[in-house]
């Protein structure tokens, strides 16, 4: 988990998403085209059913793209292994089937589950890992509590966790502050933000949390239109990319600020 040179961690080429039913195909987004290098922390912001979850699915090979090719660390995604996968990508979902009843330090201990032998027996290695995550996260006193006991900002603090146990290049996670308030979104945010400087690894997430987004993240991608346009935050203000992100008369974005503003 310690830093390493820069380098491409994620990257697609003209890739299209969407679903197949049958013959037919339901293209959501084409044309995404993105670069994402190790200790940068970015966003993928649009309105509700521009395609964020799906990109995300795609980019962790839960579902088939339509069309364009996704490279894990210089290796196209549809020829790599799920064994081997496991241990490229880290993924946080916002409803995820697992058991509160476990103990936080047991949850975490789940991240190492592709590195384990068949009985699921953990190392001293994997021991050391599971409570560097715990401690990148600031969870230590909580290590023992079960899970169902912890709040909901605690307890994402704990899927960040269990995700850096797995030890991946890229960390993926979908809307990590649903159910949030104000406070612990801007909170994990920030955690993110820190994490992906601390230990180098990538992290993109699906937010709705724009304005902290700009703020905070190294690169946008921004969904609208059945387009995809990526840059800096800075790129993506010059060129006018979020003025019409949502509807004029309700919602404006001012420039002066770089936030979003209700008219």
């Amino acid at each position: 988990m310690s830093s390493e040179t820069s380098n491409i961690v994620l990257k697609t080429e003209n890739l299209s998403i969407g679903y197949r039913k049958k013959k037919k195909q339901q293209i959501v987004a084409s044309g995404i085209n993105i670069e994402i290098n190790s200790g940068e922390l970015v966003a993928v912001i649009g309105v509700n059913g521009a395609g964020k979850s799906t990109l995300l699915k795609t980019l962790s090979g839960i579902i088939q793209n339509i069309d364009g090719q996704v490279f894990i660390s210089k290796n196209k995604l549809s020829e790599t292994e799920p064994d081997k996968l496991a241990k490229d990508i880290s993924l946080v979902l916002t409803e995820q089937m697992l058991s509160k009843n476990l103990s936080v330090i047991e949850l975490v201990a789940l991240g190492r589950q592709p590195y384990t032998n068949w009985i699921g027996r953990l190392t001293k290695n994997d021991l050391k890992k599971i409570m560097y995550a715990i401690k990148l996260v600031n969870i230590e006193d909580l290590k023992n509590r079960k899970c169902h006991e912890l709040s909901d900002g605690q307890f994402q603090k704990v899927l960040i966790a269990r995700a850096l146990a797995q030890d991946t290049s890229l960390i993926i996670l979908d809307e990590p502050t649903t159910h949030l308030d104000l406070y612990h979104k801007a909170y994990v945010l920030k955690l993110l933000k820190q994490l992906s400087k601390e230990t180098n690894k990538a992290i993109l997430f699906a937010s709705h949390e724009i304005n902290l987004a700009l703020q905070l993240c190294d690169k946008l991608l921004i969904l609208k239109e059945n387009k995809a346009l990526f840059g800096t935050p800075e790129e993506l203000i010059r060129s006018n990319a979020l003025n019409d992100l949502f509807p004029e008369h309700l919602i404006r974005f001012d420039k002066g600020s770089s936030s979003f503003k209700i008219k």
